[in-house]
């Protein structure tokens, strides 16, 4: 696991402290949901996307390396991956996505090989 895989990308220009909850998330084929919960945190940064019917109700876990751009203004984050990637992925954890290393490295393990060069 690339051990950017939990930091924003510098071309993202996202700048800690600007929430993100709330806005639509946009994979490479499609809408997959909004954002929950995100976190900024330097090594652990990520995105939470409740995908409301799109996958029956349940949440994901992002890592934001997966973050490719924000656009404030249509208040939306678009991600480098497929609705098939993100619906195949271990599933979120709300117990475990704080402080679980093995749990992180289970989620990065499943975007990193899906990771685009």
């Amino acid at each position: 696991m690339s051990d950017n895989m939990w930091g924003y990308q510098p071309t993202v220009g996202h700048t800690a402290g600007n929430t993100l909850t709330g806005y639509k998330v946009e994979a490479s084929d499609g809408s997959i949901g909004k954002v929950d919960k995100h976190s900024d945190e330097v090594g652990s940064s990520y995105l939470v996307v409740d995908t409301g019917v799109w996958i029956f109700g349940k949440h994901v876990l992002l890592p934001a390396s997966t973050v490719t751009r924000i656009d404030t203004a249509e208040e939306t984050v678009y991600v480098d991956r497929t609705k098939a990637e993100i619906k195949d992925a271990p599933e979120f954890d709300k117990d475990k996505h704080l402080g679980d290393s093995a749990y992180h490295e289970q989620v990065g393990g499943h975007y990193g090989k899906h990771r685009r060069v």
